[in-house]
């Protein structure tokens, strides 16, 4: 029972702030309250929730992807060049720009591999291609896709309010939680975070696996990318600088484990969730300073990464 309500401990204190979070603005915001609000937390945070998702994965293998940020932002230039200027039709040039982030995070996951690389320098070496990429693609680093019949069509997309991107993280929030709890690969990602050499002993596809969430790190964040594009009509080369820090930041404050083996997909949910009502409080306060969010977040990390180490702690006991 101890032992249970230990594994869980993250989760929970997760699940408590966000709920405080939440009823606290609600009480002080009576706007915050509304089912429109509700659902704008997710269409908001939409870019940033799918990184995130894609980064539990790699967190959960031991592993750190800090080129989400500037992958973003080169999968929307993509889409925009590939269906605006190029003119490719929409359900051709997404299915591209998706291959594309999976490819270069696999890429990535193969040197870190294959060549025993530091997955830190190894992702911010494709922090900086990815980036500087974006940048090379168009001389005005953005490029309007406002007279594009498909995109503006799904930026007008609504479900009960949830937008077309906040449905698409919600998808991939529920696929990745089935994966990670039902599926050999998705156990397989654990072992590897929580002993690398127990799991080459079992026989586990530890090269495959490795290589997959890293691949997986960069679909997502591409699918981030073109979230943003419907949602703004735009590719734009300067968006998600330092994003990845907020991914990571959400994975941690969801009860993922910086050391990889323990954490869930749920967790980053809701991390993201507490993230995203941080950052919209100061739009209900005129006079408080947006830098206050990043103290908050900053504390929230210091709390949360102390939870993990008193939970290892007792666990050992």
């Amino acid at each position: 029972m101890r032992a249970n309500l230990t594994r869980h401990w993250p989760l929970l204190a997760t699940g408590v702030v966000l709920l405080a979070l939440y009823i606290g603005a609600a009480i002080a915001f009576p706007g915050f309250r509304t089912w429109f609000q509700f659902t704008r937390l997710f269409s908001d945070n939409a870019t940033l929730g799918l990184a995130a998702v894609g980064m539990t994965f790699v967190i959960l293998s031991g592993g750190i992807d800090l080129s989400v940020g500037a992958v973003i932002a080169c999968a929307s230039m993509m889409l925009a060049l590939l269906a605006g200027e190029l003119a490719w039709p929409l359900w051709l040039a997404a299915p591209a720009v998706l291959a594309a982030g999976a490819a270069f995070g696999a890429g990535m996951g193969g040197l870190i591999h294959i060549f025993r690389l530091p997955p830190f320098l190894v992702t911010l070496a494709g922090m900086f291609l990815a980036r500087g990429t974006a940048l090379l693609l168009s001389p005005h680093k953005r490029i309007e896709l406002g007279s594009h019949d498909s995109v503006r069509s799904l930026s007008l997309l609504h479900v009960a309010d949830f937008t077309l991107a906040a449905l698409i993280f919600l998808a991939a929030v529920t696929l990745s939680a089935l994966a990670l709890r039902w599926m050999r690969w998705g156990r397989t990602v654990y072992a590897i975070g929580s002993d690398e050499s127990a799991a080459r002993l079992m026989g586990l596809a530890v090269a495959p696996t490795r290589i997959g969430v890293y691949a997986l790190s960069g679909l997502c964040a591409a699918a981030g990318g073109i979230v943003h594009v419907i949602g703004t009509q735009a590719g734009d080369a300067s968006i998600a600088f330092l994003l990845e820090l907020d991914a990571i930041a959400a994975v941690v404050i969801g009860g993922t484990v910086l050391a990889g083996g323990r954490g869930s997909v749920l967790g980053t949910l809701l991390g993201v969730l507490i993230l995203a009502i941080i950052t919209t409080i100061p739009g209900y306060v005129s006079d408080l300073d947006s830098w206050w969010t990043r103290l908050i977040i900053g504390a929230l990390l210091l709390l949360f990464v102390s939870l993990q180490r008193v939970s290892q702690h007792w666990r050992e006991e």
